[in-house]
């Protein structure tokens, strides 16, 4: 059911993956830019209706729109949070960037979703808490509904898979 691997998720063929993004929801840096290359204008197009009706993405918060060129039917974009030496509620901000999109996978009937390491790059959030925190809270939500089916972790690098890796080992 979960599932660990070091690839670049715009290749990853999943009902949905999940895109670390911005509060503008305009594309960025790192995996926002590179699933906002390989989409296409597609994804914009939705990213910017949504930006006009509420305004974009707060932390926390998560909104979906199509794949447009990706192997997936759907991107669902998150706002994780910067790392503020945990002094601005960042933990359950990232709990909560994990939820949302679990919730808008299932009210869109994806079986299977892809997660990057969200808030770990410019972000700054030191990535084995962040990584306890995301399979900490994937497996609650998992314990809690038959719709998802598989939910993969893509590691862009060597340090991210083997920490996501370790705590898969631990599970029982």
């Amino acid at each position: 059911m979960i599932e660990i691997i070091q690839d670049d998720i715009t290749k990853i063929k999943a009902d949905a993956i999940v895109n670390a993004a911005n509060t503008s929801l305009l594309g960025g840096g790192g995996v926002d830019g590179a699933i906002h290359r390989a989409g296409g204008k597609a994804i914009l197009e939705e990213c910017m209706n949504i930006r006009a009706a509420q305004g974009g993405c707060e932390v926390g918060e998560a909104v979906v729109t199509t794949a447009g060129n990706l192997p997936a039917k759907y991107v669902i974009h998150t706002v994780g949070p910067v790392w503020n030496n945990g002094k601005s509620n960042e933990e359950q901000l990232l709990a909560s960037c994990y939820r949302n999109c679990l919730m808008l996978a299932i009210v869109h009937k994806a079986k299977t979703i892809a997660f990057p390491n969200i808030s770990t790059g410019i972000y700054r959030f030191p990535k084995k808490k962040a990584a306890k925190i995301a399979m900490d809270t994937v497996l609650e939500v998992l314990g809690t509904t038959n719709g998802i089916q598989r939910v993969i972790f893509v590691c862009f690098d060597d340090e991210n898979y083997d920490i996501y890796d370790e705590l898969l080992d631990q599970l029982p």
